[in-house]
């Protein structure tokens, strides 16, 4: 209820201000303006309904009002943003005035119509700018792409050249987006022939008992050398975690719980290590100690982390390769060097001492099914000897 309550006053006051700059600034009246009023109340009551999509209201009938509600949620980034720059544009366009009439005696002139017009221009510019900047997103993040990454590891044996792993992470599935959307990212994968599929994590948002079915299609993927997942942050959200990652186990994901299964192909063995989310609550915190130990000092190792931020642990314990995905590149712009504040490193194929360490941008969108200046990704990463 407390959170219900906190949100409906956040909403209520951002529909407020939505109101004060998009109707009332530019002087909107009559029937136009009580229509665009209405169509502020009805979209945030749709984006409060939107964060209960997956936890409290069934996916399989409330799955419209978690879309509409998450992209109107995109809409407001876009506004607020523009508004900014429309203020700051009108202030400076204000101190030029006054600088520019300092010199002229002071008179009673009326208010300039041409400065309303101006502001009825740079707002319908704004909300169809907005609007276009997220619908556009929007089709971008209902179309993964298949990525391929070379990554040259210095000590892989011979057996393991030219293995290629399929990295998905970060489907959030549930409120936005359901079992269609699994599909279609399984189909990619398989057409890709994988030898090694690894989930990392974030793959849905809310509870088994209301989105688990989204997952289904997961059964269907195939690698000779196995499926494997990780734990990322929001597998702990709306449930205990380990509930997502024994519901894993039932569609034939192998989990890798601070722990380490032993690859053999072509005679040859790495290692794969999985670890528990950066921020998993006790008990089930992450332990890298407990998923490399056992494993030979000259065995590569390739590990599992959800967030990036695992890297600098695993610098300093010889990983050869981090798998990682949680920054979704940003997943609108202009967030990304927000994202950027809070991860070593955000997207791409990055290097820390001897490890190397690739961060997906995801296959989904969290929140809004949106997607600006990052797009979605299936990354297929050819491991290979060489110079790392």
């Amino acid at each position: 209820m407390l959170r219900l309550l906190v949100m409906a006053s956040f909403f209520a006051l951002i529909t407020y201000w939505l109101h004060r700059r998009l109707v009332r600034a530019p002087g909107v009246t009559g029937r136009a303006a009580l229509g665009a009023d209405l169509a502020l109340v009805v979209l945030a009551v749709f984006a409060i309904a939107a964060g209960s999509v997956g936890t409290t209201l069934d996916p399989s009938w409330a799955r419209p009002i978690g879309f509409l509600g998450w992209t109107w949620l995109a809409v407001v980034l876009y506004l607020g943003l523009g508004v900014l720059l429309i203020g700051l544009f009108a202030l400076g366009a204000r101190l030029v005035r006054r600088i520019r009439d300092r010199s002229k005696p002071r008179t009673d002139e009326p208010a300039d119509p041409s400065r309303r017009r101006a502001i009825r221009i740079a707002t319908a510019t704004l909300v169809v700018a907005s609007v276009g900047a997220v619908t556009y997103g929007v089709v971008e993040a209902a179309r993964p792409r298949v990525v391929d990454v070379r990554v040259p590891l210095r000590r892989l044996p011979a057996g393991f050249e030219g293995t290629r792993v399929a990295l998905v992470t970060d489907l959030h599935v549930g409120p936005a987006r359901g079992a269609d959307f699994v599909r279609r990212v399984v189909d990619l994968v398989n057409a890709q022939q994988p030898d090694l599929v690894v989930l990392g994590g974030d793959l849905v948002d809310g509870t088994v008992a209301l989105a688990g079915e989204d997952l289904e299609p997961l059964r269907d993927l195939r690698a000779p050398l196995g499926v494997f997942g990780v734990s990322g942050n929001h597998e702990y959200y709306a449930d205990d975690g380990i509930s997502w990652l024994d519901h894993w186990e039932t569609l034939g994901v192998q989990t890798l719980r601070n722990e380490h299964v032993v690859l053999t192909r072509g005679g040859d063995t790495i290692a794969l290590a999985g670890v528990h989310d950066y921020t998993a609550p006790e008990p089930h915190t992450a332990d890298m100690s407990a998923a490399l130990d056992g494993i030979d000092p000259g065995t590569v190792v390739v590990l599992a982390a959800h967030q990036p931020k695992h890297v600098l642990e695993a610098r300093e314990r010889g990983v050869d390769l981090q798998l990682s995905g949680h920054t979704h590149g940003g997943q609108m712009w202009p967030l990304r060097p927000l994202v950027s504040l809070a991860n070593p490193t955000v997207t791409g194929l990055d290097r820390f001492g001897d490890t190397l360490i690739y961060t997906t941008q995801g296959t989904g969108a969290w929140g809004p099914p949106v997607r600006v200046g990052a797009p979605p990704e299936i990354t297929i990463l050819e491991l290979t000897a060489g110079a790392s």
